[in-house]
């Protein structure tokens, strides 16, 4: 029987730990290949060759050579963040309600409204 020692065991979890996050560095680039509509089927053929062939140096390039954000990407991180808020509930018109109150009870100014209301419905 095989008794572990807790050096060992550390050691475990770390090599386990590492290959997690190689693994999800891999799917998560294959991801974002698979998601531009900036890159030609070539382009994302290319990548996926040298992910496959050398992958963490493939997926260090990648990460310092990827273009900026795009529009595409702008939206999609626009339609994830509008997702959480109505999935926690948020409503703007709720919260321009909760401002008005507190603009009508003096709290707040009505410049301080119009600031509040505008980052709201944005």
């Amino acid at each position: 029987m095989n008794n572990w020692g807790f050096g060992q065991f550390l050691e475990a979890m770390l090599v386990f730990f590492f290959w997690f996050v190689f693994i999800w560095m891999f799917i998560g680039t294959f991801a974002d290949i698979f998601r531009r509509d900036d890159l030609s089927g070539w382009a994302k053929a290319g990548w996926i060759v040298l992910i496959v062939i050398l992958p963490l140096i493939g997926i260090l390039i990648y990460m310092i050579v990827r273009p900026k954000m795009t529009e595409q990407d702008k939206r999609m991180v626009t339609e994830m963040k509008e997702r959480q808020q109505r999935m926690a509930g948020y409503s703007p018109a709720q919260e321009i309600e909760r401002l008005a109150k507190l603009r009508d009870e003096g709290t707040i100014s009505p410049q301080e409204f119009t600031n509040l209301k505008e980052r709201a419905l944005a």
